[in-house]
């Protein structure tokens, strides 16, 4: 009789995927699906914004996705999903009532002792496609608060119209005024797209910035990373103001497979929420 292994309850968190329960689907494009989970176990995800669970199906596999809610939603948690491979292609088969499995979350996200620091600050958020859906956790937070912020400004750029992440929230948060700004650019506008054209770097020099009072947040596809932070550097901004996600082939979420890690860090441990001088001269960074 083999020994039996000696899992303590932290390790069970880690290790063992709880079933949860769809409880919303909606289409947004042809690749992207959003989906509301609930964990049966009526447990609090109790997440930070910026961290990610892993999703599985079985028989099928297992993959890291961001978590799209912020925290405090009770058992219930959100996420968008792109269609890209068996597992994700297997998740947009299910609809209401279907199960799942989760572990997590995973990975630092935005604690405490960064979002003490985003206090009184120019909030710039900087979001590339599908880079929207990890950092809308984050958004819809500090806009909850909106008041304690000297300014927010979001610049969000999509290759299309038709593939903008959430448009009807982004409706929203258009029409809120006040200190709270929302800049939208795609690259291939169609006769309808009223707003502007080309990269998302050109909406920056748009936006009014003391570096001395900014602390930026960028999530975005690697090519977009470089330009973006050559630009507010140029900016005078510090390093240090500038907050980065990366994105990493994250297969355990608990630093043992080292599918995620650059140089020695971990991605699933220590991000996937970096402070850019934390990791600027990390040459596997993009």
């Amino acid at each position: 009789m083999s020994p039996q292994l000696n899992i303590n309850e932290k390790d069970e968190k880690l290790y063992l995927p709880e079933i949860a329960k769809v409880t919303k689907v909606k289409s947004f494009t042809d690749q992207e699906k959003f989906f509301e989970v609930e964990l049966a176990s009526g447990r609090s995800l109790n997440h930070d914004p910026g961290q990610f669970v892993q999703v599985s199906v079985l028989g099928i596999g297992e993959a890291p996705i961001s978590i799209s809610s912020p925290p405090e939603k009770g058992s219930r948690f959100e996420m968008c999903i792109r269609a890209v491979g068996p597992l994700t292609r297997k998740l947009h088969t299910l609809g209401v009532g279907d199960n799942i499995f989760i572990r997590g979350p995973f990975g630092h996200g935005f604690d405490k002792d960064i979002l003490d620091k985003l206090s009184g600050k120019h909030l710039l958020f900087i979001a590339g496609g599908i880079g929207y859906v990890p950092l809308r956790s984050l958004i819809n937070m500090v806009l909850e608060e909106k008041e304690i912020y000297e300014k927010i400004s979001i610049l969000y750029g999509c290759k299309t119209p038709q593939e903008r992440m959430f448009p009807s929230e982004l409706d929203e948060i258009n029409s809120i005024g006040g200190n709270v700004e929302l800049l939208e650019i795609v690259d291939r506008p169609d006769n309808n797209w009223k707003g502007y054209s080309g990269v998302i770097t050109n909406l920056i020099p748009r936006v009014s910035i003391n570096p001395e009072n900014c602390i930026a947040v960028i999530v975005g596809p690697p090519i977009m990373y470089k330009f973006v932070i050559m630009d507010l550097l140029d900016l005078k901004m510090p390093k240090k103001s500038i907050y980065i996600s990366l994105e990493r082939r994250m297969k355990c979420g608990i630093g043992k497979c080292g599918h995620c890690q650059m140089e020695g860090i971990y991605v699933c441990q220590e991000g996937p929420v970096f402070n850019y001088s934390y990791v600027a001269n990390n040459k596997e960074i993009f």
